[in-house]
């Protein structure tokens, strides 16, 4: 018997919707499963103990987490506190604490599902981008000097080092290795960067992508300046495989991905440890959506497909596999989805289908 012990975090906005949904797929699992349980620890960080304490959370809230075996987290953000201290103050020193440095976010056209571009047909688009996650853009190194004068100076600085580079780089040619059987024949791994503009940081990424290419030579590659993938995800998304690309980049590009594919609400994500020695976190991609927040119509699949993906990571393929085709099958039937796709049904109500599906139902 296998139990898993789970730091849960709701956070912000359609946060704690969303993650009740995740948490009533687990129970699911393991109520199907002889020989897996989860622990549950439920943390309340986020804005409103921000509100109460003055933090994102506790002085020691990343001495508690790190004895769990995985993180699913929720969302972060509020309307009215700044994303500086939000963000800063939660999701990204989590991240960096736990040396979460490969962030796998696939981006699927489901059977069901319609994209907003012409023509596309379920299977079309199938691409991975796998995000730089604790350096790059977001790390946090810079300054101001003379604030509040007509001499204010701000400095921001994008970090690249070897390790973190050619770790990503490398994490996406082997995945692109375990994905290739069922990718319909496609193997490319894809590099961005805006080397034409950013002379030391990207011309040293694309130093690093032709070196550890060089390893793979079954694999094809091509490097795009991030303009110019961003048009590509749009024109021909089909021509993607796995996506390599800095912190900011894959950002932006997994959003477009997501809407291609049909909804911010599909669209997961992993934050991996790949060494192992720390936990890894889980999450949904389309973050707090505070214009819905509330209103019970958030798309939970996201997060669900999340469970999936840690399932996956803490070994246990089978009970990821069941959750992904309730996924799914979900999607194809139709029957309950939620607006965002198209349907009436709330955020609960998709919950309690895909634990139906997984029951046999």
């Amino acid at each position: 018997m296998a139990e898993y012990n789970l730091a849960v975090i709701a956070g912000d906005g359609v946060g704690p919707e969303v993650i009740a949904e995740g948490k009533k797929v687990l129970e699911a699992v393991a109520a199907g499963s002889p020989t897996i349980t989860f622990k549950f620890n439920e943390y309340p960080w986020g804005s409103a103990y921000y509100r109460e304490t003055g933090r994102m959370m506790p002085e020691d809230g990343l001495e508690t987490l790190e004895s769990c075996d995985a993180i699913l987290f929720g969302a972060v953000g509020d309307p009215n506190i700044p994303d500086h201290i939000t963000l800063h103050g939660l999701l990204l020193p989590m991240r960096r604490a736990f040396d979460q440095g490969v962030c796998i976010r696939p981006s699927y056209l489901f059977p069901g599902v319609t994209s907003p571009l012409a023509n596309k047909k379920a299977g079309d688009i199938d691409l991975v981008i796998i995000r730089e996650n604790t350096e790059g853009e977001y790390a946090p190194v810079g300054g101001r000097l003379y604030p509040g004068t007509p001499h204010e100076t701000v400095i921001q600085t994008n970090i690249f080092t070897r390790r973190g580079t050619e770790r990503i780089i490398r994490a996406a040619f082997e995945y692109c290795v375990r994905r290739n059987g069922n990718n319909n024949g496609k193997r490319k791994v894809t590099s961005v960067t805006k080397s034409n503009a950013q002379s030391f940081g990207m011309v040293f990424w694309d130093e690093v992508f032709v070196e550890v290419a060089a390893e793979y030579p079954q694999i094809e590659t091509e490097s795009l300046l991030v303009d110019r993938a961003c048009m590509d995800f749009v024109r021909w998304p089909e021509d993607f495989d796995v996506v390599v690309a800095s912190n900011l980049f894959a950002d932006i590009l997994s959003d477009i991905a997501a809407v291609v594919t049909g909804s911010l609400g599909l669209a997961a994500s992993a934050n991996i440890n790949t060494e192992r020695e720390h936990p890894s976190m889980f999450e949904s991609v389309h973050g707090a959506a505070f214009d819905i927040t509330g209103k019970g119509i958030a798309n939970p699949l996201a997060t669900i497909s999340a469970v999936a993906m840690m399932l996956d990571h803490l070994g246990e393929p089978e009970a990821s596999k069941s959750v992904d085709d309730a996924v799914s099958r979900c999607l194809i039937e139709r029957k309950v989805i939620t607006p965002d796709l198209g349907g009436q049904s709330s955020t609960s109500q998709v919950g309690d289908e895909v634990v139906r599906i997984l029951g046999g139902g």
